[in-house]
C-alpha cells in the first residue's frame, strides 16, 4: 500500500465519491474543487463496503486522464493526523488506492495541495473500464457493510447533481438503476 511520503500537514482532502456526501471527519471549510489529470469512474471492485468477495460491488476511483470536479475539505491542523489516519482506515482497507497529494483548484480560485486516493491499476480489485451495462450488473444486488451498492451510486449521483457537477457516466448509471427499480 502506498502512503504519502511526507507526514507534514496537508490540511485539505479531495473527495469525489462518498466523501462528498459522507466525509466522516471534522472540517473547517468545504468547497467545490477541480483536480486535473484524473477522472471519476466506478472502477474498483468492492469486497467490503458495497459488496463481498463472493458478490463484489463497485466503488469510485480516480483514474488517470481528464479532470474531476469534487469537494475539497479543509481540516484544522490540530486534527490532521487523526483525519489522515481515519481516511487511511476507511479508504485503504485492501490497499486498492494510492495515497497522493495533488493540487486542487477551489471554486474561489485558490490552489491548494490536497490528499486524495487514486485507483491503483495494478491491484487485483481494479476493475478498469467497464461499460454501463457491466457496471449495472455488478452494482445491482451487491450489498456490503456500508449498505446496498445502488444506494452508494444514487447518493453520489444526487449530490453531484445538487452541486451542479455534470458527470454523464454517473448520471446515466443512476438513470439505469432508477429505471430498473421502476420496472421491479
Amino acid at each position: 500500500m502506498a502512503m504519502a511520503q511526507d507526514s507534514s500537514p496537508v490540511p485539505w482532502v479531495f473527495g469525489y465519491g462518498s466523501l462528498i456526501w459522507r466525509p466522516g471527519f471534522a472540517f473547517e471549510r468545504a468547497e467545490r474543487a477541480l483536480l486535473r489529470g484524473v477522472h471519476r469512474r466506478l472502477c474498483i471492485y468492492s469486497h467490503r463496503h458495497r459488496g463481498t468477495a463472493e458478490r463484489p460491488g463497485l466503488v469510485f476511483g480516480l483514474e488517470r486522464g481528464g479532470a474531476c470536479v469534487g469537494m475539497a475539505f479543509k481540516v484544522a491542523e490540530e486534527n490532521w493526523i487523526e483525519v489522515r489516519e481515519y481516511l487511511r482506515e476507511r479508504e485503504q482497507v485492501t490497499g486498492v488506492y494510492l495515497e497522493t497529494h495533488r493540487p486542487a483548484r477551489l471554486a474561489s480560485g485558490e490552489l491548494v495541495e490536497a490528499l486524495t486516493f487514486v485507483a491503483d491499476p495494478h491491484h487485483v480489485q481494479y476493475a478498469g473500464r467497464l461499460s454501463l451495462e457491466e457496471q449495472l450488473a455488478l452494482v445491482d444486488g451487491a450489498v456490503g457493510e456500508a449498505g446496498p451498492n445502488v444506494d452508494y451510486v444514487l447518493n453520489t449521483a444526487q449530490h453531484l447533481k445538487e452541486m451542479g457537477i455534470a458527470d454523464r457516466q454517473v448520471q446515466a448509471l443512476a438513470g439505469m438503476i432508477e429505471k430498473n427499480r421502476a420496472v421491479a
